[in-house]
């Protein structure tokens, strides 16, 4: 059998990069992304470094890490006569003393079972079926070498568009901004870390195509021209298997202006802690303002509880400081709380997620936030989706639910829901729909349209930009 070697193009690119510290491969199907992994960690066997190059390769669960091993066991015994595998610890281990784990991690706390552990390498295969970061961004802690001096020891990552994780993937590599790849930079998250997208096309996989040469035709078949289009371009622009594919931001997202202060507004709340709390202020329109029509809910302000730059990560604030806020804390920017940040508004009622009704030995959450009254929601979940997917969808061409832009998080992950793979009418619970959940609870309220009162008495909208995000660039005029 003739040894593996990595195929001219993005495949050899990405691992000649060896001394950038986090590289992500791929993008297409069948695009030799699990080969890449392999090989990029075994190149460094050879060299000097012997029994001090570690690694570990994760997938997310067993069944797809039996693949990667099944592929393992074609490429190193004819690449490395004498190397061993141990079926019971899932470890290929070479003459020199140089190992590669291989293991899947199913829960965002797996990660602590490799708490004290030390590796050269780290590998994550299609990391965008993770959907939270923290299980990659803790590893990142256990990349080191206190034995030698290893100055190439880096992370690799595989994934295709889609999936969970497709948006934090995508913004921790820029994807975004470049999206063709090869842009090497610094992260931002103080680690001072390089970075770089290497994209991969089908067509990239030269060997793969020659042994299968009626692979790319069968993907015409497969779906939609968006599903074709990301699995064979690695279009990370389009998603695939979106749960609100309604949704644009050319028909959704309207600048901010002032509303009329006599329509109706609420609050609604998706709790969490250590995952994003979502509040969403919501008017509802009177057809006073004729780009809106009567009934349609316009969510002209939100707080989105989540660490800065690690998205699905939450600020773990007490019940007590979403009320009021926290304040004057050494190093750190003050945190304006509900009551601040809607200071003049004219909330007519607040619905909160059922679960921060529950009295655990105390005080429910719910109650904790008083004088911020709170109903229980109606959190039936297939109904609550079928009301904003109506919504969305709107009468006779027209919306009948808009966001502010500087709503960004509900503009970033509504998008990005993805199908329950049990159960195709629920959102998969693995993303981060938080966001979703609130808009959710928002829709299931019974909003109603209030009567105008005499122009005499029409308080004026007290909207302000204070304390909201920055708009984005794309927005409809309203």
């Amino acid at each position: 059998m003739t040894p593996w070697r990595a195929q001219p193009g993005p495949q050899l690119t990405a691992i000649q990069h060896d001394t950038v510290e986090e590289l992500l491969y791929g993008g297409a199907v069948f695009g030799g992304k699990s080969d890449f992994l392999l090989g990029d960690f075994a190149q460094d066997v050879p060299r000097p470094y012997g029994r001090h190059w570690h690694g570990i390769l994760f997938r997310k669960n067993y069944p797809q890490l039996e693949d990667l091993i099944a592929r393992s066991k074609e490429i190193y015994p004819a690449w490395f006569p004498g190397v061993t595998w141990s079926n019971q610890t899932k470890t290929w281990t070479w003459p020199n003393g140089a190992t590669l784990k291989m293991r899947f991690m199913e829960s965002d706390d797996d990660w602590m079972q490799y708490w004290g552990h030390a590796y050269t390498w780290i590998g994550w295969d299609e990391i965008a079926l993770w959907s939270n970061p923290t299980p990659y961004q803790r590893m990142k802690a256990r990349l080191r070498s206190a034995s030698a001096n290893i100055p190439n020891k880096r992370i690799r990552a595989s994934a295709n568009p889609g999936g969970p994780g497709h948006h934090w993937v995508r913004e921790h590599w820029k994807i975004g901004e470049y999206p063709l790849g090869s842009h090497k930079f610094k992260a931002e998250d103080g680690s001072g870390m390089s970075r770089i997208f290497i994209k991969a096309r089908l067509n990239d996989n030269k060997i793969g195509i020659a042994n299968d040469p009626g692979y790319e035709q069968r993907l015409e078949g497969a779906g939609s021209a968006t599903f074709v289009k990301a699995i064979k371009d690695g279009d990370w622009s389009v998603i695939e298997g979106a749960f609100f594919s309604e949704f644009s931001e050319t028909r959704h997202v309207v600048r901010p202006i002032e509303l009329p202060g006599q329509w109706t507004r609420f609050r609604a709340m998706d709790w969490g802690s250590s995952k994003p709390f979502s509040i969403g202020w919501y008017a509802v329109s009177d057809g006073s303002l004729k780009q809106f029509p009567t009934g349609a809910l316009i969510k002209y302000r939100e707080w989105y509880g989540m660490k800065e730059g690690q998205p699905n990560v939450g600020l773990k604030l007490t019940a007590e400081q979403i009320r009021t806020g926290v304040k004057n804390i050494p190093g750190q920017k003050d945190i304006p709380g509900i009551l601040e940040r809607e200071k003049g508004d004219r909330i007519t009622y607040s619905v909160i997620d059922p679960s921060a009704f529950q009295e655990d030995g105390g005080p429910s959450i719910a109650s904790r936030m008083a004088p911020v009254i709170w109903r229980p929601a109606d959190n039936k979940r297939i109904p609550g989706w079928d009301q904003v997917r109506g919504r969305l969808v709107g009468e006779n061409d027209r919306p009948m639910l808009y966001f502010f832009s500087t709503c960004t998080h509900t503009i970033r992950t509504l998008p990005m829901l993805q199908h329950d793979p049990g159960k195709a009418e629920d959102v998969d619970t693995d993303s981060e729909d938080h966001a979703g959940d609130e808009t959710r609870y928002a829709c299931m309220s019974r909003p109603w349209v209030s009567k105008a009162p005499s122009a005499a008495h029409q308080p004026k909208d007290s909207w302000s930009k204070v304390f909201d995000a920055p708009e984005s660039k794309n927005w409809r005029t309203a």
